[in-house]
């Protein structure tokens, strides 16, 4: 078997099976919604990380690492009237995103991000959406 190196910015992400095998690129129709996607990308602007959603994985946690530049976290509050949590990810830092806790991302300067997320269970909401 060759091994050859992957872009992770246009594979489409690597995805992790239970099953112990390691995929790249998008998920098959038939793969199932088991595993893990761990998913790397350079983001330039606000729309490249969809600051004006909220996302949410419903199934499990969230990682969400900084490999590359300076970038804020944001986690919805829990009780309305409580302000968002921010949390400040600098180049090698990452934060656990609790099991259905929404939050953004709003890039200080143009940055590489990382995500690892379960294959299954993601909502996107419009921060305009009320709860």
């Amino acid at each position: 078997m060759t091994v050859t190196p992957i872009e992770l910015s246009t594979s489409g992400g690597i995805r992790l099976s239970q099953d112990g095998r390691i995929h790249t690129g998008a998920r098959p129709a038939d793969a199932g919604r088991d595993g893990w996607h761990l998913k790397a990308f350079h983001a330039r602007t606000g729309a490249d990380v969809h600051a004006d959603h909220w996302r949410a994985n419903t199934e499990a946690d969230e990682i969400v690492s900084c490999v590359i530049g300076k970038i804020r976290l944001y986690l919805r509050p829990e009780r309305q009237g409580e302000g968002e949590e921010e949390i400040r990810l600098t180049a090698g830092t990452a934060a656990i995103v609790p099991r259905g806790r929404s939050h953004r991302i709003q890039l200080d300067i143009p940055s590489t991000i990382m995500t690892v997320t379960a294959s299954c269970g993601g909502r996107l909401e419009s921060r305009a959406d009320p709860r």
